[in-house]
């Protein structure tokens, strides 16, 4: 079995046909989905797919650039909403400062806000972290003296020295369609360095749509692209990782076994 653990299955160009688009990545050997959240309006939604469909799970939580328009957000309405027994996890969140779409201060405070609840829940936290790596090191650094938390990286596209800094704190990697792109070779080279159970693939769609697909809408089904590809960086095959990476997926994403 195959999971893509990071997917926007509600957002444009994928809810317009979600039936299918399950079936199409289910077709493909892909037996479970998390489903992401970017913004409170989205949690219900989100959730309601989860219920609906056994092998797809939910996460809680607000984008870094959705921060300022979720400034006040405590961390019980977090708690609350991850107390569905679908949500396995918190985020997604972190920092970006290439966009720049929520004041720095702010992501940061918010940042800190999913962190605690991680902590307080034990649902691991789902970190986008985008030319913030300092204040992103620097924050986990600090909270995890504070009290050790269940952490993913996604969509990992930072450094190999940022990389191998996370991995010291004890956080996984997921990797995404992007490592197939011509550009990416010192993604390439990290990801054949990740160990073996720290390692998760993903879509992260509708978003990135990996080789051969690069200008089509990126659907979960094309996961297994991706896995294919890290397999053969790492010199392993497609079915190996897949057994690999979703066995990583249920370690962390613990509350998915039941």
């Amino acid at each position: 079995m195959l999971i893509d653990s990071h997917c926007h299955l509600n957002y444009k160009g994928l809810i317009e046909e979600q039936a299918d688009v399950l079936a199409r990545a289910r077709a493909r050997g892909v037996g479970g989905f998390l489903n992401i959240s970017t913004r409170r309006s989205e949690w219900d939604a989100v959730v309601a797919t989860a219920h609906r469909q056994p092998d797809v799970w939910a996460s809680i939580g607000i984008h870094p650039h959705e921060a300022d328009a979720h400034a006040d957000l405590g961390a019980a309405a977090l708690r609350a909403a991850a107390a569905d027994p679908k949500v396995i996890a918190i985020g997604e969140t972190g920092l970006d400062y290439y966009y720049d779409h929520s004041d720095r201060q702010v992501q940061q405070a918010l940042f800190r806000v999913h962190i605690g609840v991680a902590r307080d829940t034990g649902l691991p936290i789902i970190i986008h972290t985008r030319d913030a790596e300092d204040d992103t090191l620097r924050i986990l650094r600090e909270e995890m003296a504070l009290g050790a938390f269940p952490a993913l990286i996604h969509c990992f596209t930072a450094t190999a020295d940022f990389g191998r800094a996370v991995l010291d704190l004890g956080l996984t990697i997921s990797i995404s369609g992007i490592v197939t792109f011509k550009n990416a070779k010192d993604l390439q080279a990290f990801a054949a360095e990740v160990p073996d159970d720290r390692l998760l693939v993903e879509t992260d769609s509708p978003f990135l749509a990996p080789v051969p697909h690069r200008g089509k809408t990126c659907e979960p089904a094309f996961v297994a692209d991706t896995c294919g590809y890290v397999a053969k960086l790492r010199g392993t095959t497609s079915e190996a990782l897949s057994e690999l990476t979703s066995a990583n997926f249920f370690r962390l994403f613990s509350r998915a076994r039941s």
